[in-house]
């Protein structure tokens, strides 16, 4: 395994994680009274939309599990029409499993929704930048030993730790503690956020930890 492509993988983390924090402090340079737990909302919105655009752009610039094959305009244009389907229909599943884990169905909706948007971000929106609206492949890079770059790893790894983050974050939610994180769905959506940080960070140095026992198949 090159350690030239590990190093790529933990620039490109390192970016995203950058990019989290930057939504925490560049915001409240523009707008008044902007926190994230004052002003969720705004910050859900922004924070989808950073992580978002920075996870395409590292795909442009770094295409990491490219094919070699030249695609027409055509087949472009509607593999990007596709992914656009594949992320919103991944919002609306998000929002229904997270009404069926408990959070409110009629209140509350528009959080709940953007929310769901949050976990799509993290988790559908880089399956779309690393492979493409394929459901049999993505399906192939989470079965056990279906990964077949350092990069499908390190996708595993972070939709894991962003799902289990959110999760966990649910937890003090019904707790009598009467703090303003309670609020629906703060806690889950930093325990997202977190969990998804974490991934990115754990994500490479277990690769590079286990760099030795890591063998591929050719695609």
């Amino acid at each position: 395994m090159r350690h030239t492509e590990i190093k790529r993988l933990l620039s490109a983390n390192a970016t995203c994680i950058a990019s989290i924090i930057l939504t925490t402090l560049i915001p409240s340079l523009f707008l008044k009274n902007f926190s994230v737990l004052g002003t969720h909302l705004i910050w859900l919105c922004i924070c989808s939309a950073s992580v978002g655009m920075v996870n395409i752009i590292l795909y442009l610039i770094l295409k990491p599990n490219s094919s070699m094959k030249r695609s027409s305009v055509a087949h472009k244009v509607t593999k990007f029409i596709r992914c656009c389907v594949y992320f919103f229909a991944s919002c609306i599943l998000f929002h229904g499993i997270i009404v069926l884990y408990g959070a409110p169905l009629i209140e509350s909706v528009l959080e709940t929704f953007l929310f769901a948007v949050l976990l799509s971000t993290f988790t559908t929106l880089h399956c779309l930048c690393l492979l493409g609206p394929n459901f049999q492949v993505w399906l192939r890079v989470f079965s056990k030993n279906g990964a077949m770059s350092i990069w499908d790893n390190n996708l595993q790894i972070t939709t894991m730790c962003s799902v289990v983050g959110a999760w966990l974050g649910a937890f003090p939610i019904p707790l009598d503690w009467d703090r303003p994180w309670q609020v629906w769905p703060i806690s889950c959506s930093l325990g997202a956020t977190f969990g998804y940080v974490a991934g990115l960070l754990i994500a490479p140095l277990w690769i590079y930890w286990n760099r030795k026992q890591l063998t591929y198949k050719s695609r």
